[in-house]
Formats: C-alpha cells, structure tokens, sequence
C-alpha cells in the first residue's frame, strides 16, 4: 500500500505543480498589469502588497464563479453550488471529448477531429430528440444511440482511411472538421433542421423526453451526462487495463511493428480505435444537446473538440486523468466569466491559465530545476513515434 501511494504521488505531482506554477505567473500577470498596482511603483512595499490582493482578489472570485457563491445563499444554502452546477456543465463534454482523444493517444493515433466528431453527435441527437416521438427514457437512449452510431462511424472512416491506404489521420480529421462545421450550416438551412418561424441557423429544440434528468432540482443545469461521462471513463479505463482490445491498442501505441510480428491486425485496431474516440466524442455531443443545450445551433461544437487535446494532455492520456483535466477546464470556463465581472480582469487570462499548464506539463525538465526535484516522474510523453507511458 506503501508504495502505490508513493507511485500515486510522484504520478500526480507534475500535474499539481505545473498547475502552481500556472497559477503562480498568471497572477504575477494580473498583478502587474492592474494600474493601480503600478501606480505604486514608488513604494515597493505598497505595491507588493496591492499585488497579492490583485491577484487573490482575481482567483477569489474564479473560485466564487466556479464552486460555491455565497452571495446565492439568501434563497437556500444549495442554491451557493450554483457555480459548481456550471463547472460539471461544461465539464461534462469535456470529459467524453478528452477520452476520445486520450483513448486514440494510447494507440498511436493523434485524433484531431473530436470537433467533427462532437459535431457529428450533436447531429445525430438532435435529429432524434426533436424528429421522433418516443416515451421517456427510450427516447434519450434513441438520441443517444444515433449519436455514438453517426460519431463512431465518422471517426472510424479515418482509421479505415489510415489502415488502408496510409492516410495520415492528423491531416484526415482536422480536414473533416471543417466538413462537420460546413455540414452542419447547410443542414440547418435545410426545411428538417430549420425551426419553423426562423431564418437563422437555430434547429428545434429535443422533445421533454429525450432529455436528460437534471441531478440537483431544476434551478441547477447539473444533469445526467455528468454522470454518464464518469461511468464511460471508468468504461474506457477497464478496456485499456482489463481487456484484450485495450492490451492491442497499447500494443499498436507502443510499437505497431512489434505487434504486427506478434500477430495482431494493425489495420483492424486502428480501425476499432478510430471508430471507439468517434463514439466517444459524439457522446459528448449528444450530451450537450440532451443536457444543457436542447437546440441545434451552427456553434454547438463550440471549442470542445480542441480543448479536449489539452484535457486529454494534461490528464496525461489517462481516465482519471482525463476527468480530473476536465473538471479543471469546466471551472476555469465557469468562473472565468465571474472573475471578469468580479474583478475587470479580462477572460483571456484563462486561456493563459489554460496554455500554461500545457506548457509546464510538456516541460518536466523544467519543472524539475525550478522545484529542484531528483524522482519526479516525468509520465507519458509524445513523440513522432505515438504516445509513451
């Protein structure tokens, strides 16, 4: 027990300390770039001291935005958790998302296109939560079915593509992207997509039964796919680490020759994985569209199918990685908008936030020296080879 503790907290503490040090310069750029911090320049103890109530100022309310408001708290204690609700909101997809890419990751594979893929789901669930008229529960699992189905088979068209003719699947999915993205506006101009009454791009919304069930009462947007979304990564972790498909994808991952040699379809794996993150990423999209936005628009991909590369990244292309990763991502876009109404502190801090970590995870050397640290573990790495770890 000793030692999977001790392999638990070396594992955890790049994420953790890149994370401080992401915070650590992002308030030293909030600080400083106040004015009335610089106007203390003449006094060095004065303006080190605004500094720091600049900066925990701006994280107070990042957290207030992100957690628990307890401004909310005059209409029942619960409705504080508000801005918690938001963060498992946006966490949600997310997660589905990330696994995607991480579950790709895992066999060598750089899956680009779970924005396409994302879009691919939304379609899919929309289509069925608004078209169809079906009883509870039946009528959620229909959406949610069409959506896995339509993903699945849009992410596993590029690892056909791949397997047969050595398509190289970066340039294959960031190129479907923009087919999705284009798709999408024309069918939301077409008389099926098009609510009745509109000109602009806006579908009708999911019928009351292919909704999903909101888990905290109707004042909070918290519903059903955050857990659906824990329940795929535990999913996703045992097929990685119990199952024989997951042995083959690390297999592939780790040496696609070797595992040629040992007997193993390389094709036939990239495949499966292709079509699995498809699945994967299009869920996300079905719970966006059944969860928290009920009606098709050209923008419901929003920047999930980007920001899940990142996810999947600072999860280190793990599950639980990858849960944790986006819970982080929810909060920082939940409280990034307090924060810029709290404190005028601009939004693009959280994108700053966002890219340092990225680049203090992709950098453990540099975490080593600044911490002085001899056995950190420096995890799964990428490189022209696939993903190592």
């Amino acid at each position: 027990m000793k030692n999977f503790w001790q392999r638990v907290s070396r594992k955890l503490a790049l994420p953790l300390l890149a994370f401080a040090l992401a915070l650590l310069v992002s308030g030293l750029l909030v600080a400083f770039s106040d004015s009335e911090v610089l106007a203390l320049k003449s006094s060095p103890l004065q303006m080190l001291v605004k500094a720091f109530a600049t900066a925990g100022g701006a994280f107070a309310a990042l957290w207030q935005g992100s957690v628990f408001d307890p401004n909310l708290t005059r209409n029942g204690y619960w409705n504080g958790f508000y801005p918690l609700s938001e963060t498992i909101v946006a966490a949600s997809p997310l997660i589905l998302t990330g696994l995607s890419v991480a579950l790709a990751f895992r066999a060598g594979l750089f899956n680009i296109g779970a924005q396409g893929q994302f879009i691919a789901g939304a379609i899919g669930a929309s289509f069925v939560g608004f078209y169809f008229d079906l009883p509870v529960v039946i009528h959620a699992l229909a959406a949610i079915l069409a959506a896995v189905i339509a993903a699945g088979i849009y992410g596993g068209f590029v690892g056909l593509l791949k397997a047969r003719t050595g398509a190289h699947e970066v340039i294959v999915t960031i190129m479907l992207n923009y087919v999705a993205g284009y798709f999408l506006l024309w069918l939301l101009s077409t008389e099926t997509f098009l609510r009745p009454g509109r000109q602009d791009p806006l579908a009708p919304e999911v019928a009351l039964t292919a909704r999903l069930p909101k888990l905290f009462g109707a004042d909070l947007r918290a519903n059903l796919g955050f857990i659906i979304a824990l329940a795929v990564a535990a999913m996703v972790w045992w097929l990685l680490q119990r199952s024989t498909w997951g042995f083959r994808f690390r297999a592939v991952g780790a040496n696609a020759v070797a595992a040629k040699t040992a007997g193993i379809s390389v094709g036939r794996t990239t495949t499966t994985v292709m079509f699995i993150a498809g699945a994967l990423a299009g869920l996300g999209g079905a719970v966006q569209i059944l969860g928290s936005e009920p009606a098709l628009t050209a923008g419901v991909g929003g920047t999930f199918g980007f920001d899940a590369i990142t996810v999947a990244l600072l999860g280190r292309a793990t599950p639980i990685g990858t849960v944790f990763a986006a819970l982080l991502f929810g909060a920082l876009r939940a409280g990034g908008l307090e924060m810029q109404a709290s404190t005028e502190t601009p939004l693009d801090l959280v994108l700053v936030i966002q890219a340092l970590v990225v680049l203090f995870i992709a950098a453990p050397a540099l975490v080593k020296a600044i911490f002085r640290l001899k056995n950190l573990d420096q995890g799964a790495t990428i490189s022209s080879k696939g993903w190592n770890g």
